[in-house]
């Protein structure tokens, strides 16, 4: 099994197993409740998993086109030590001036080239590194959705033992909030993030 995958078990799978056979219409009700979260959950623990995938891909992007930057930076600093040379070379006696102008100004042509090269690539860098920040968020939702839904299969585990109606009620509280969660992962939406901001921007207001 993945560590991303999604698995509940224990005593109350004998539980829910035996409510599904016998006429208890509670232990029924709850048997099916159990069997929904499971499936939901397990819903949410592929996403997790997927989009952790995705944030370590997004990063070893970005690695590759930091070093591809690096290397365009290497290039323009030898053509930045040739282009001195050559103007070290203008203020020497019986050399030609006029070629070693044509040296400067060639490599000044081609170290603009090199730098847009090299911009592109960090910006690129920059933006894959932004991907994967937004996809490991989206994963910590994820788990967190996942996690919702264990806690409620858990309760409604003990409900079944216990024919609580208030751990019913709060197993069903803790689904509802699952859920949310994994809408929120979906819809790329942080509620808390939002929140917290909106609380520093009142905070820096005053």
């Amino acid at each position: 099994m993945s560590e991303h995958g999604f698995h509940v078990h224990g005593p109350h799978d004998h539980a829910v197993e035996h409510a599904a056979h016998s006429n208890d219409k509670f232990s029924g009700r709850i048997a099916v409740m159990t069997a929904i979260l499971a499936t939901v959950g397990a819903m949410f623990g592929y996403q997790g998993g997927a989009t952790q995938n995705d944030a370590a891909l997004f990063k070893n992007n970005a690695a590759i086109d930091k070093t591809e930057a690096a290397n365009r930076w290497n290039y323009y600093q030898a053509k930045s030590n040739k282009q001195n040379l050559a103007e070290m070379a203008l203020t020497l006696p019986g050399v030609d001036p006029e070629k070693y102008k044509a040296d400067v100004a060639r490599y000044k042509t081609e170290k603009e080239g090199i730098k847009k090269d090299a911009e592109k690539w960090e910006a690129s860098s920059a933006e894959w590194n932004h991907k994967s920040d937004e996809a490991m968020h989206q994963h910590h939702q994820w788990a967190l959705a996942t996690t919702a839904e264990q806690i409620a299969i858990s309760l409604a585990a003990i409900t079944l033992l216990t024919h609580k109606k208030w751990l019913q009620y709060t197993a069903y509280g803790v689904a509802a909030a699952g859920i949310a969660l994994g809408a929120f992962a979906w819809l790329h939406v942080d509620p808390i993030g939002a929140l917290m901001l909106k609380l520093g921007a009142g905070a820096a207001g005053h």
